[in-house]
């Protein structure tokens, strides 16, 4: 078990209640005198005016916990995990002067990994980079896959071939380091600071049926209209934001490549897809303690894992 964490993060596939249990533990550590707050670590709860599509908490939803690196990203801003690294790093500093717990919650993998591992990231070469963005303009996602492929089988099993900012990234960095892509990932499991993880899973049909139930949920709550306000900011001309799960299908349905019910049939099946390699990547992880979402008993077992590692 980690002894004296310096920070704490809930962590696991998309739609297992993370954001609601850092709350609840926030709340109770509050009761005995320990001040927390959240770091989110969604990416793309980055950008301003993605909600829906997010499932990001709104300021009520949020119980009046002030809550770190959300919101901070126009649409058209590109996120990186070195630069989230930097900034979460920094945050992370800020709030231990202030005798603030940092609780990070979220479930983008690379991300996380940056932070709560010792890990700096490889170079860039932005006349490299350039050529291999103009080559995926030119040739398309897929044809850039095969050439990772031939180049890095390791890092193109991992990444999604419809992916082509990642397939890029990873080209990028085995063609200037000369090492596989994956041996540039934080997988090492040397941990930057002391610091528990709590992760969160269930039953798999259970979890396929509750991110069905959030698709559908967020196509009734408006998702289709915040794309349409987005593309009006900059949208289209996004790197990152444009490519979420959700967004992408919803641009889609609107220049009328897809009808609302494949649009919904298509995000569903790569949310499902993307909660797999999610639990894929975190079950790889030794020092990340799970528990049951539908366990009635889920929070206490929390609450007595989080106040127990803390009096150490």
């Amino acid at each position: 078990m980690v002894l004296n964490p310096e920070f704490i993060s809930v962590v696991g596939p998309t739609g297992t209640g993370k954001s609601s249990l850092a709350l609840n533990i926030i709340e109770s550590l509050a009761a005995n005198g320990i001040k927390a707050e959240v770091i989110n670590a969604d990416a793309m709860q980055f950008y301003r005016g993605m909600d829906i599509g997010t499932a990001k908490l709104s300021v009520a939803e949020r119980r009046g916990i002030t809550h770190h690196l959300i919101d901070w990203l126009e649409v058209t801003e590109e996120s990186t995990a070195a630069n989230f690294q930097a900034k979460a790093r920094q945050k992370i500093t800020e709030l231990k002067e202030k005798r603030i717990l940092p609780i990070f919650v979220g479930g983008s993998m690379l991300y996380l990994a940056s932070v709560i591992n010792t890990f700096q990231f490889p170079g860039r070469d932005e006349n490299l980079r350039a050529e291999l963005e103009q080559d995926l303009i030119e040739f398309g996602p897929a044809a850039m896959h095969s050439k990772l492929e031939q180049l890095d089988p390791v890092a193109a099993s991992r990444i999604e071939p419809t992916n082509g900012r990642r397939v890029v990234r990873a080209l990028e960095i085995v063609l200037l380091t000369g090492e596989p892509f994956a041996a540039a990932l934080p997988e090492q499991f040397e941990s930057y600071l002391p610091n528990l993880q709590i992760g969160l899973n269930s039953d798999r049909q259970h979890l396929l049926e509750r991110l069905a139930e959030r698709v559908n949920k967020m196509w009734e709550k408006g998702l289709v209209g915040e794309v349409r306000n987005l593309i009006d900011g900059g949208l289209r001309d996004s790197k990152t934001a444009r490519q979420a799960i959700g967004y992408a299908q919803a641009l889609k349905q609107i220049d009328g490549a897809l009808p609302q019910d494949q649009a919904i049939a298509e995000t569903t099946q790569l949310t499902s897809r993307y909660a797999r390699r999610q639990m894929s990547w975190f079950r790889r992880d030794p020092r990340i303690t799970w528990f049951d979402y539908q366990d009635p008993n889920l929070f206490s077992a929390v609450e007595t894992l989080v106040h127990t590692e803390l009096a150490k």
